[in-house]
């Protein structure tokens, strides 16, 4: 599990690199983070369903859902649908879409009350 880690790590430091080239999170920043932390997250679902093929050790539900939670939704959407991945535990879509309906609710709070 060491490599994983490793990797995650990786990807948030790449993750941090490109919003700070982008002009931190304003702008085109927030874009390369959600870009960026998408990947990752599609990334993570390719390998959790290789693994789950090939019965190797699993990534956690719970990482799966932290990467979504940070922002990788899109990533998360698009790894269910690619790989055919987390598609029939109920328990997981549950969480993931009150992951989504969180992150919508605070993008309509943002629009709504921004000055």
């Amino acid at each position: 599990m060491k490599p994983l880690w490793g990797w995650l790590s990786g990807a948030a430091v790449g993750t941090a690199g490109l919003c700070a080239g982008g002009g931190g999170l304003g702008g085109s920043g927030w874009l390369a983070y959600l870009a960026s932390i998408s990947l990752v997250t599609f990334c993570f679902y390719g390998v959790d369903k290789r693994r789950a093929v090939r019965s190797g050790r699993r990534i956690p539900e719970a990482v799966l859902h932290v990467l979504a939670l940070a922002g990788g939704t899109v990533g998360a959407a698009l790894g269910q649908g690619v790989f055919h991945h987390k598609t029939q535990k109920r328990g997981f879509r549950v969480v993931w879409m009150l992951i989504v309906l969180l992150q919508v609710g605070l993008v309509v709070a943002y629009v709504v009350w921004r000055d």
